[in-house]
C-alpha cells in the first residue's frame, strides 16, 4: 500500500475539528494527524480541540528542527511541510494558505483512495 500526505484547508476552527474527528473515524490514528496554522497559541489551541497533532521538534529531523531556531515563520512552515511529506513547490503554496489565515490539516501517511 502506497501512502502519501494529504491535506485540507478550512477557514474556522469547528471545522478542523468536526474535520478532524472524520478522519479518526475512518481509522486514521490522531499521531497521524497534523494541525498548522501561522500562529502557535492557534496552532496550539485547534490540534488540543480536536485532539491531533502539531508539528513539533520530535517529529522533525534533527537538521531540520536546528535550522528552524533560525528561520522566519514563512520558511519554518515551510520546512514543515516538507517533512510532512510535501514537495518544496507544494510546501510554498500550503504556507501562502496559512499567510491568508487558514487552518491546514494534514495527514501524512494517508492510504491510497482516502480523501479529505
Amino acid at each position: 500500500m502506497i501512502m502519501h500526505p494529504l491535506y485540507k484547508e478550512f477557514q474556522n476552527d469547528q471545522e478542523v475539528v468536526d474535520a478532524v474527528t472524520e478522519i479518526k473515524e475512518k481509522g486514521v490514528s490522531e499521531d497521524n494527524v497534523y494541525i498548522l496554522t501561522h500562529d502557535e497559541e492557534r496552532t496550539k489551541r485547534v490540534a488540543d480541540n480536536a485532539d491531533a497533532n502539531t508539528v513539533g521538534t520530535a517529529d522533525m529531523n534533527f537538521g531540520t528542527a536546528a535550522k528552524n531556531v533560525f528561520r522566519k515563520k514563512g520558511d519554518e512552515l515551510r520546512a514543515k511541510f516538507e517533512e510532512l511529506g510535501f514537495s518544496k513547490d507544494m510546501a510554498n503554496e500550503l504556507e501562502e494558505k496559512l499567510d491568508e489565515g487558514k487552518v491546514i490539516v494534514v495527514v501524512p501517511d494517508a492510504p491510497d483512495g482516502m480523501a479529505l
